[in-house]
Order: C-alpha cells, then structure tokens, then sequence
C-alpha cells in the first residue's frame, strides 16, 4: 500500500472539499435540509472510495468534486430563484400546533408523535401543550414556538400576586390510550380518572388526542379533531 499516494489524495480532497464548502455558503448545521445533509454524504462518500482505489488518481478525485459540486451550486441557484423547486428539494415548514391545537393531520404527514413534540416544546421552554399557541416544525427539524401569554404582561411582582411552586405537566393519554404509570403517579384510580373524562363529556379514551394534568390546573382534553 502506497501511503504517500493515500496521504497526497487525501490531502488534495481535504482541500478541495474545504473550498467547496465555503463557496456553497455558510450554513450551519443545525439548518441544514435533507438535501444538503444526502449531497454531503454522496460527496464525502465519493472522494472515500476514490482514495482507496487504485485506479483513481488525483485528477479523477478532483472532476468528481468539481462536477458534484456544480450540481449542487446549480440546485441552490435553482431554489434561490423559483419557489416550487424549493419546495420539492427542501420541504415546507408546517404547522403542528394552530391556535393551541394540536394538528394531528400534520404530525402524521411529517412522521412527528407526541413524544418528539414534546420534546421539541421542551427545548423551546415550552413544558405544557397548553402554553402555546403556535408550533412551527421547520424544514431543517427545529421547531419554532409562540407562547399564548404576551411578554408585555404584567409579571407577578407588578401585580403584588404571590408566587406558587411550579409543577411539571404530567401526560395522561397519548394517541387513544391511558398511560397507567402516570395516574399512579398523580395519585388517581383508572376508573376516577375515566369519571373525570366523563365530567367533560368523554366517554372513550381512544376518541382523544392528548391528555394533561397539572396540579392547580384543570384537566387539558384534546380530541383528534382541530375543534
């Protein structure tokens, strides 16, 4: 084996890799579409089998680069000017969350369970359903979040209001069915909790969305509809 070849090629595709890199932009990777995160698998997968080929030498490593690389410049060019085709290479972003609702029809389209979206609410500080009115999931994965509450409202010390121990969110049904483990948790019996569902006019666990329970809270109930 020839390392000096293997070296001077990885060099040269180091190099070169590194340079198309800064012409395509500055993405950074948290923004990076699907179409950007395939192109530079397909790229570093090309310049891989070319430096452990024998047969390759540096200039097809190159044209293979150069050529990849105007691909990929032509489509950027391509969803700059002309929305469709933006639309087709990157997605659009979609609305899971509209007016405080969970829109089920969305998360099925994009794949998303309630597991993932809370977990996405988490990281936007968002650790019940209930605080937002707007969810965002964007074309790169991330989610952007509009609370319901408007940051010019009063805050507690303008209104001499006394603070209360926060408690977290705790979910009690999920795609139809009772997490068990929960109401336990919560303190409550299967057949209090389904007393309480049928308080509020629900008579089926598997008829609903997405159940919460906070301490000092009433009981958030959604169904699988948007109303």
């Amino acid at each position: 084996m020839d390392f000096t070849h293997i070296f001077t090629e990885l060099l040269v595709g180091y190099v070169f890799l590194l340079i198309l890199t800064r012409i395509l932009g500055k993405t950074e990777i948290t923004q990076i579409t699907t179409f950007d995160f395939v192109s530079v698998l397909i790229l570093g997968e090309l310049v891989g089998n070319a430096m452990y080929d024998k047969e390759t030498g540096i200039k097809e490593i190159l044209y293979s680069i150069i050529i990849w690389g105007a691909l990929i410049y032509l489509t950027e060019l391509l969803t700059q000017k002309f929305r469709k085709t933006r639309k087709i290479l990157e997605g659009k972003p979609s609305i899971i969350i509209n007016k405080g609702k969970i829109d089920y029809e969305e998360l099925k389209k994009n794949r998303l369970d309630l597991n993932q979206l809370q977990h996405l609410l988490r990281s936007k500080d968002v650790f019940s359903i209930t605080e937002c009115a707007f969810a965002i999931l964007e074309t790169d994965g991330t989610i952007s979040v509009m609370k319901k509450q408007a940051l010019s409202s009063p805050t507690k010390e303008e209104l001499q209001i006394p603070y209360q121990t926060n408690t977290l969110p705790i979910s009690i049904i999920m795609d139809g069915e009772i997490i068990k483990e929960n109401l336990s948790y919560i303190g409550l019996t299967e057949q209090q909790f389904r007393e309480k569902l049928e308080k509020q006019g629900f008579t089926q666990p598997k008829t609903i969305l997405y159940a919460e329970w906070q301490d000092g809270h009433p009981l958030y109930i959604q169904n699988y509809g948007m109303d």
